[in-house]
């Protein structure tokens, strides 16, 4: 197993933006200053620190953990990290890089009343703040609100979006591995999994093999048999059924995300043209990934062949970015199944950027059938993550 540490910038050089792109990017946005609170923002603008005791929560106290990473446009010699009280060890063991570092905070309100002193201090009170609306407390807020009565508070979680789209190599190659590493807890869940084997136990294995591989357990979405109903339960797995694993696996903040099939024994004729099916889709969105191409052709490429199976009327094509979210920017496709535009659909594609490509068919007899990968756009093309194990993965029978 490949060793990768975390990401954590010990000086601004390290951190996978440039000061140059943001204050760009904040300047289209006509932004003076931002406020970034979501844990996933707050990690990517440090250079990859995130706080380990609340990596599983918010909530303390009366109140909730609330970091803030505040940067004023064009003046980077003033970002501050206003943090947690508990994060002074942090600081001890590994220096933050920002020129501001206040570990003097317990909750939302005591945060946003610092940043907002903070701000005044730098002379951008009466300025545009960016902030993250769908990750700011009331109560934050209206502290902040309260600190800089002449400021105009503007959503900045899009432009957040577009500034993490191309990844750095380090980064890539976080994902990468975790791709990788995912790829071979399914396939170890799935070989040790049988006959009686519940959708609770097998889903409860998975976790065990991707913390063993140090991966931190996102999720795990389970079928089994002709079912396709992807959740625990106490259903056990037959012989003759497949089973599809699809599992979101954290390194290091950034999420693996892929779908793998299983069959509980050798898979029949059928099974083998229905996973067939569903892979010739995939090659043929593969086929137009790479600079300079469009999500609209790689998404028409995948549409094409899937009216060409046999089983069309049961398949279905997405396609959507990935890194330290499930779902990011690119965005390529609209209400499909999630609620967003895809307003990327036309942009060409760069090299950094990060997919997930997934063909789902739900066949009525056979159950539900999947395949999804992460592929990344190169200089010269693309390279699919966690390439192996995408045929059937046969467990031989008894529970393992």
């Amino acid at each position: 197993m490949r060793e990768l540490s975390p990401l954590h910038a010990a000086s601004s050089a390290d951190l996978p933006y440039r000061f140059d792109d943001l204050d760009a990017a904040m300047e289209a946005a006509g932004l003076d200053a931002l406020v970034a609170t979501s844990k996933h923002n707050v990690r990517y603008l440090l250079g990859g620190y995130q706080f380990i005791f609340f990596s599983a929560m918010d909530a303390i106290g009366q109140s909730r953990y609330l970091p803030a990473f505040v940067y004023v446009r064009g003046k980077p010699d003033r970002t501050g990290y206003f943090a947690n009280k508990m994060e002074i060890h942090e600081h001890k063991v590994a220096p933050f890089w920002v020129p501001e570092f206040r570990p003097d905070h317990w909750g939302s309100v005591d945060t946003m009343t610092s940043v907002g002193a903070h701000l005044q201090a730098c002379g951008v009170a009466s300025g545009r703040i960016g902030f993250e609306a769908g990750f700011m407390p009331k109560d934050g807020f209206d502290a902040l609100a309260e600190a800089l009565p002449q400021a105009s508070p503007v959503d900045a979680s899009m432009m957040l979006t577009r500034l993490r789209m191309i990844k750095s190599k380090p980064e890539l190659d976080l994902l990468r591995e975790a791709t990788a590493r995912i790829s071979a807890s399914m396939q170890a869940t799935i070989l040790a999994s049988g006959e009686g084997s519940s959708k609770h136990e097998i889903i409860e294995r998975l976790r065990q093999e991707e913390t063993k591989r140090e991966l931190a357990f996102e999720y795990c979405l389970l079928t089994l048999g002709d079912s396709h109903v992807r959740a625990g339960s106490g259903q056990a797995w037959k012989k003759g059924e497949v089973l599809s694993i699809d599992s979101g696996g954290n390194l290091h903040g950034y999420i693996g995300d892929i779908c793998r099939m299983g069959v509980l024994g050798e898979p029949d004729a059928e099974l083998v043209d229905i996973l067939a099916e569903v892979d010739a889709v995939q090659q043929a969105a593969f086929a137009c990934i790479g600079p300079g191409q469009t999500g609209a052709a790689m998404i028409a490429a995948g549409e094409a062949e899937l009216r060409r199976g046999a089983n069309a009327r049961h398949n279905d094509f997405f396609a959507h970015g990935m890194g330290l979210i499930s779902h990011e920017a690119p965005f390529l496709m609209t209400n499909h199944p999630v609620a967003y535009e895809g307003i990327d659909a036309e942009r060409p594609f760069e090299p950094g950027m990060v997919l997930s490509v997934e063909t789902t068919m739900q066949h009525p007899s056979r159950g539900y059938i999947k395949l999804e990968d992460t592929v990344i756009i190169t200089d010269d093309g693309h390279e699919l993550f966690g390439a192996d194990n995408r045929g059937w993965i046969i467990s031989s029978g008894a529970d393992g």
